[in-house]
């Protein structure tokens, strides 16, 4: 299996077109499931895969978890490719200790609703700035792993956003340079289109079915958690599989990849020259992803950048949770002095 395929996965440089304009709900449809969690002697959060919470948008089920005091300041932890709202099980519950903390699934992943349709990193920029007006109706902190990351600083950099958006911490974020492969202009064929199509179907399709494996699973995370694999467990390896069962899934999981597979349309330097708050990298030093020179980069174009180094690899958050969370604790005590 290319490298390329072992990344699509849990990873997140990719990434749905604008969707039909149709009213949200911010309102849950079931009482929460972890209304009873006690933050005082639990420090993960259990696999429920009945789903969490549910948010109404764009006539899609969207499922979040929401914890915490919300006469705090909030945090809203955004997950990666492949991944969902589970990733942030050991997060959640600390953070949740002394502020308001969500996470939701993004459309087409997790516990969420899987349309087919196209599918760009527009929608979860829209996804998740109609989270911060319609959910959490406050201004927040944006935390993001891998393309959650990239998601994060897109929806900062949005201005409608921007008076929501207190901070972002981008963990090993994902994205494209401008310093990287130039676009180039081709000769378009129908035909050549065509059979070009069909055989990237057949290549995603089968690296699909062999990636939601639970072995599979569990090999590919165990790559990505270089200090500490320990970390992948049974929960973790089945809040990937479950949502594979999907019978849309392999659609999304195709969509996703042949759309995006060179990264997100937009670029990281775009983002970060229209932002206007502050910025920690939060970064995973031994990811074999997303190598540290991606954070230099973010860091000689946004030089007010925080930086926290983390003895782990692609996802630092789960491998290395305490730490992270600290870092977290650190930035958003220094964004809300601030104000």
């Amino acid at each position: 299996m290319t490298c390329w395929a072992k990344k699509v996965l849990l990873v997140a440089c990719l990434l749905p077109q604008t969707i039909d304009s149709l009213s949200t709900v911010a309102v849950p449809t079931a009482p929460n499931p972890l209304q009873d969690f006690d933050l005082t002697t639990n420090t993960k959060l259990p696999w429920l895969q009945d789903g969490y919470q549910t948010w109404k948008w764009r006539n899609h089920d969207i499922n979040y978890i929401e914890m915490g005091d919300p006469s705090k300041p909030a945090i809203v932890l955004i997950h990666g490719f492949g991944a969902s709202a589970y990733h942030w099980r050991y997060n959640i519950p600390d953070l949740a200790k002394d502020y308001h903390v969500f996470a939701f699934c993004k459309l087409g992943f997790g516990l969420s609703s899987k349309p087919v349709q196209e599918y760009a990193a527009e929608v979860w920029r829209d996804q998740a700035v109609d989270f911060l007006k319609e959910v959490v109706q406050k201004p927040a902190v944006l935390a993001g792993n891998s393309l959650g990351g990239f998601t994060s600083l897109y929806a900062a950099a949005t201005d409608e956003a921007k008076s929501m958006v207190n901070g972002v911490v981008l963990l090993n974020g994902a994205g494209r340079f401008r310093d990287g492969m130039p676009a180039q202009e081709k000769e378009t064929n129908p035909l050549v289109e065509s059979i070009q199509k069909f055989i990237q179907r057949l290549v995603i399709g089968a690296s699909f079915v062999v990636t939601k494996q639970p072995a599979r699973i569990a090999q590919i995370l165990r790559q990505v958690y270089p200090i500490n694999a320990d970390m992948v467990d049974d929960e973790l390896v089945e809040s990937i599989r479950y949502p594979s069962l999907d019978p849309n899934a392999a659609e999304v999981f195709y969509r996703v990849i042949s759309k995006n597979g060179n990264g997100p349309s937009v670029y990281v330097d775009d983002l970060l020259e229209n932002l206007e708050c502050p910025l920690l990298l939060c970064w995973g030093e031994y990811d074999p992803w997303i190598r540290p020179q991606a954070a230099d980069k973010v860091q000689a174009i946004y030089p007010a950048a925080q930086r926290v180094s983390i003895d782990a690899g692609h996802c630092p958050h789960d491998e290395a949770p305490e730490a992270v969370n600290q870092a977290i604790r650190n930035f958003v005590e220094s964004t809300t002095s601030k104000k």
